[in-house]
Formats: structure tokens, sequence, C-alpha cells
């Protein structure tokens, strides 16, 4: 008897979606992330990743195609009830922690709606995976550097298990040892969480170091998809990333 396949993590099928009723930004669109797959949305500027992000989040709803997450037709859910349900973790590009509060308190409001004694045993597991939460546990966000408040932000997005994580260009405004550390951070999510991760990212190279495969956009539309190893090599991406019209 075959064992029944898994559904895959999200799965976008031909999806047309913009912010105004005359222009497409995404041009029918189709991606895949797979269980426990770190997968990377890269390309020029304005060609459509972060409204492929948001759309697939819920900030957006397709005008045609469907996405489903596990299976599930989720591309008119909103994104309030994705995350509070636990389907996704969202990481925006900016403003994504709140610089008043303790990092404990970040991480609280990531588990509002959990029982309280879950929520705080969660924050312990998450201590553990990202020591340096434990160490500025206390600290006022706002007192954090770059990259500590990026791993922040993480890890608020995981606290309620979801099934997928979102991140939305996480390496945008660090400098490059930082950078470092947030992908190494974003890996450890993955083994320690077993979660997928789709992520859209400006900094091509350092992001195909730590995924499985990588679609490239142009023009709101997929130019490429492969493996990440075989897209690092590839003399087509840097045509792309050079030679792509912005929308």
């Amino acid at each position: 008897m075959n064992t029944p396949t898994p559904p895959r993590e999200v799965d976008a099928i031909d999806v047309v979606a913009g912010y105004s009723a005359e222009v497409d930004i995404l041009r029918g669109i189709s991606l895949h992330v797979n269980p426990s797959e770190i997968v990377c949305i890269l390309g020029p500027n304005g060609c459509g990743k972060s409204t492929l992000l948001k759309t697939i989040a819920g900030f957006l709803r397709p005008r045609s195609g469907s996405i489903h997450i596990r299976g599930q037709d989720v591309g008119r859910v909103p994104v309030h009830r994705k995350v509070r349900s636990g389907t996704i973790g969202f990481v925006p590009q900016t403003d994504n922690v709140f610089g008043s509060l303790t990092a404990w308190e970040n991480l609280a409001l990531g588990g509002q709606f959990m029982a309280r004694e879950v929520c705080a045993q969660r924050i312990d597991e998450l201590c553990e995976t990202y020591p340096v939460l434990k160490r500025k546990l206390n600290a006022p966000a706002a007192s954090m550097s770059g990259g500590e408040r990026q791993v922040l932000s993480l890890a608020r997005a995981l606290m309620p298990r979801p099934s997928v994580l979102l991140l939305d260009e996480p390496s945008a405004g660090l400098s490059p040892k930082t950078l470092a550390e947030v992908f190494e951070a974003i890996a450890a999510t993955r083994e320690q969480e077993g979660i997928a991760v789709l992520m859209v990212e400006q900094n091509a190279m350092e992001a195909l170091r730590i995924a499985d495969r990588a679609y490239v956009l142009s023009v709101g539309t997929v130019a490429l998809e492969n493996q990440a190893q075989v897209l690092m090599n590839s003399p087509e991406m840097r045509e792309l990333y050079l030679g792509g019209r912005p929308h």
C-alpha cells in the first residue's frame, strides 16, 4: 500500500495580484515550498517579490489563482487570521519589534493568544535556540543591535508554532557580519523547529547559501527556478539581476 504524500507547506498556483485594479504586479506566478525547506524569492527591484510574499501572507487577495498551505485553500484568509491560527509567522522588513518593550514583552506579544504557562514555556524554548535572547530578555528592544532585533522578530513570529515562516528582506540594513549571524539564525530555526521558510531577499548569494531552492522573478513572472547551489553559479541569474526591468 502506497503511503500518501504529505501536502506541501505552500502551494501557489497561477497567482495574479496587484495593488490597483489597472495593474497586475504578479502575472500568473506558481511556486511551492516543501516541509522543512528553505526557499528564497529573488530578483531585481520591482519584480514582485514582496508583493508575492504579502499575497501568500494575506495582506493582498489574489485576483485569480490559488494559494494553499498544508492543503488548505487560504487565498482569501486575511493575515491576522493566519497568524492567530498558527498557519503562518510573518516578519516584515521594517518595524518588526516594539522598541519600548523588553525582549520578553515582545515575545509575549507573539504568544498573546496562548495560555500563560504555555507562553512562558515557549519563551524558554526559544531562548535556548537563540542564546542572545536569554542574555537580553529584560532589555528594551531599542537597546539591541540590528541583528539582535532581527533574531527577536524571528522568535516572536515563531511563538505560536506556525506551519510556515515568511520573511521579507531579513538582511535589510544589516552590516555584513550581522547579516551572516541573522542567516545562521534562520538556518537554526529550520533545524530546531522543522519549519518551512519562504524568504524574500536582495542579498542573493548569502540567502542561497542557506536555502534549498529558489525562484528568481522578473517583471511579475518566474524567470528561473532551481536548487540553490545551481543558481549560485547560474549566468542566467546574474543577467536577470543586471538586466531585469523594474515594474
